[in-house]
């Protein structure tokens, strides 16, 4: 142990019987149980809405979920004499959601569904997503910054070369989620779920979902617990849903039946309105992974693209046909 993890430790009623590095943290065995130690920079306000949601949660009994400890001063971050903040946090003994594993997919989708039902409040510091059309319109200026530069490259390697090949199929998308959204009820969506004080998660992906139990295939893998909720805003429940939808269709090639059970799975618990099911598809419409890779590209050395990169962007370009079958036949969507 590092004698600042000590130094912070010790300010918590935990008797500390061993620890060690996790990512970007310091994971600690103690006499109650697992904790993490972790730096946090968010501010004082926004760290109190987070022990609210924690304390509303496990108050409809939702226990599943990494509460902050306080220190024995009864405060919820302590600084070091460098000026970094920390949170201990109690943590759990399991794994992350298995992607490859479709009953535990069915169960995340499941348990987004009734943490949703329980993150319905009224915090003293709000925080808002960004409106959508905001988002659409940013990203596009993004891509075609992209473009202007990729096209002013006098030599261009094969990253640069399939991007512009492709680039006009990818954002006719982009132009059609657009259209979609123009056209559909949002701003409808979006006003009754800030009255209705819904709140997302803002990071539900398998990193934040820990399971109990190895035979998932036969029912034994549960959920132990939902963490890092430290993104957590007002916004369209649904846009949850989405980004953990979209990535695991993503790692599944878009396989139709996976995709309508987990809507299935959420929907038996927390069903999903006709509004809602537009949103989703006009989520899904929007060409999110070329996006990413390409502004990942733009912000990067370009001077030297990884292998991972050109084989991430022939992916996201390869899965246009399987995601556009899949978007007809789940969504009835026709680009």
């Amino acid at each position: 142990m590092q004698d600042y993890d000590k130094n912070i430790l010790e300010k918590y009623n935990i008797d500390v019987n061993s620890t060690r590095k996790v990512r970007g943290a310091v994971l600690c065995e103690t006499d109650r149980g697992v904790f993490l130690l972790k730096e946090v920079t968010a501010p004082a306000g926004r760290i109190l809405s987070l022990c609210s949601l924690y304390a509303h949660l496990m108050e409809n009994g939702y226990d599943g979920v990494d509460y902050i400890e306080p220190n024995e001063d009864g405060e919820y971050v302590t600084e070091c004499e460098d000026g970094k903040r920390y949170m201990l946090r109690r943590w759990f003994k399991g794994r992350e959601c298995d992607l490859r594993r479709p009953a535990e997919l069915l169960e995340a989708s499941g348990n987004l569904a009734k943490l949703h039902m329980a993150m319905r409040m009224k915090l003293s510091q709000e925080t808002r997503g960004e409106r959508l059309g905001k988002e659409y319109e940013r990203h596009d200026r993004e891509l075609r910054k992209v473009r202007r530069f990729v096209r002013s490259q006098t030599s261009k390697g094969e990253f640069e070369i399939a991007f512009l090949k492709h680039f006009d199929d990818m954002y006719q998308w982009a132009q059609i989620a657009g259209e979609l959204l123009a056209g559909s009820d949002y701003e409808r969506l979006y006003q009754e779920s800030i009255e209705r004080n819904c709140l997302t998660h803002g990071e539900y992906n398998y990193h934040n979902i820990l399971m109990k139990g190895e035979d998932a295939y036969g029912g034994g893998a549960v959920i132990l617990a939902t963490t890092n909720f430290d993104k957590f805003r007002q916004d369209i429940q649904a846009e949850d849903l989405y980004y953990f939808f979209r990535k695991v269709m993503e790692k599944h090639g878009w396989k139709e039946r996976l995709g309508d059970n987990m809507l299935n799975a959420y929907s038996a618990i927390c069903p999903l309105s006709d509004r809602e099911m537009e949103y989703l598809k006009i989520r899904l419409a929007y060409p999110e992974k070329f996006w990413k890779i390409a502004n990942s590209y733009y912000h990067s050395n370009k001077a030297w693209v990884s292998v991972k990169n050109v084989e991430k962007l022939g992916t996201a370009i390869r899965q246009t046909k399987e995601k556009e079958r899949f978007m007809e036949n789940i969504f009835a969507f026709h680009l």
